[in-house]
């Protein structure tokens, strides 16, 4: 294993040192040994250069929020270690990070293969969702999951030390790291940008897989204009772990006609990110308003506002709120004001904001409003000790009969949020 600055990855290299260099991520949860099945039969053609993500496997617990920061840490790895030009292939969000880096850094890759992977995963509730659960419960209800999400039935009872194998590896992941990076792929979205990526691109899935499956498989050999698809029978999330011969065999002949050249000339400079970060909660709090110049005009707050609001009470209230059009033009006042002008100043941090929130919304006994957020709060990062704690508080300062009636609104929204679905 490396050694690894702030800005780097931990990371293995296997093969020979002259060699045309492959670089191959991850997929979440895991580590970068579930590809050791195909190294062997991959270290006989390239220099292979696997990464962790932080805070899993033993890499340093320094959370990223966004798939385009992951993507400058692993560029910043590679810069270290003299490779200019590679092949990538990464499983789930590693295939994520290379579509990032087909499209922030095309002069780098020569290749790629995206295994089990999206240009959208799933929905921006549901990650942030996982990560209100991982806060509150740690990663024991996703470990305890993770093998029905990963394999199929058959492979994971006829396999059962694999299967507990996978179950360590969630277990050891850093939790900070793991909300990180469902927060980085609940913004991630490509779907737009897939016709700019110009490199060939091998498009593998497995045929069970349930998580990111053939449907966006073929999402993403339509929006590619160089792709194929290769779907594994017999596999589901992790091909590479539960069919190793069939991905090492597609992943051989994918790469085998790509000339890499790794003592090429400095990178040009990146394009801008695909995905805007999403910035942590700490830099927003430290960072200083500057004054707007004179006779500036300011901008419409409203896509702000409401790019603000979907972030912290989620597209589906969000969705349906804009739905009444009876209340369309007092929804659009909220989301140009109330998130738009108060909640995007960078005075407060948002764990703050929610917390006089919650005691406001307790004050006036407003408890639907108390509903929606608490969930906020949860996304934004407080627990469910730390927001008792605020019903706690004001029930010196509003009264006991508004802080009872809050804490059962309060009670009944944690549950639902935090109790892990079956």
């Amino acid at each position: 294993m490396s050694e690894t600055p702030t800005n780097t990855l931990q990371y293995r290299l296997d093969g020979r040192e002259d060699a045309p260099v492959l670089v191959i991520g991850p997929s979440l949860g895991t580590t970068l040994h579930m590809w050791d099945r195909q190294i062997p039969e991959l270290t006989r053609q390239w220099r292979v250069v696997r990464f962790d993500l932080p805070g899993h496997g033993g890499a340093p617990a320094r959370p990223f929020m966004s798939v385009a920061e992951l993507g400058d840490r692993l560029l910043a790895t590679l810069d270290d270690l003299g490779v200019q030009r590679f092949g990538y292939a990464g499983c789930s969000i590693g295939g994520a990070v290379g579509l990032d880096l087909a499209l922030r850094a095309p002069h780098r890759v020569a290749s790629l293969a995206l295994v089990a992977a999206s240009p959208r995963f799933g929905s921006a509730d549901e990650f942030r969702q996982r990560g209100v659960i991982v806060r509150t419960n740690g990663l024991e209800p996703i470990a305890r999951t993770a093998p029905e999400q990963w394999f199929t039935p058959g492979f994971a009872a006829a396999q059962p030390a694999i299967v507990e194998w996978a179950v360590q590896m969630v277990r050891t992941t850093d939790p900070g790291c793991y909300i990180g990076a469902c927060e980085a792929l609940a913004v991630f979205d490509v779907r737009e940008a897939l016709g700019r990526i110009g490199v060939p691109a091998l498009v593998l899935v497995g045929s069970e897989d349930q998580v990111t499956g053939p449907a966006e498989a073929r999402t993403l050999v339509a929006g590619i204009a160089d792709a194929r698809l290769a779907v594994v029978p017999g596999a589901s999330h992790l091909a590479p772990v539960e069919q190793p011969a069939a991905v090492t065999e597609l992943l051989t002949h994918h790469f085998a006609g790509v000339v890499h050249d790794t003592q090429s000339a400095l990178p040009a400079p990146p394009m801008p990110p695909v995905s805007a970060p999403v910035v942590p909660v700490a830099e927003i709090a430290a960072a200083g308003t500057e004054p707007e110049p004179a006779g500036a005009v300011r901008p419409d707050p409203y896509d702000t506002g409401l790019k603000l609001r979907r972030e912290i009470l989620g597209d589906a209230h969000v969705d349906q709120v804009l739905q009444d059009g009876f209340a369309a033009d007092l929804q659009s006042l909220v989301t140009r004001y109330a998130w738009g002008e108060l909640w995007s100043r960078d005075g407060l941090d948002r764990r703050t904001r929610s917390c006089v929130t919650l005691a406001a919304l307790i004050t006036g006994g407003h408890l639907d409003a108390l509903a929606d957020h608490t969930r906020a709060a949860l996304r934004n990062g407080l627990t469910p000790d730390e927001i008792a704690e605020v019903v706690l508080q004001t029930s010196v300062y509003c009264g006991l009969p508004a802080a009872e009636s809050a804490l059962r609104v309060v009670g009944r929204v944690i549950k639902e949020e935090t109790t892990p679905q079956a």
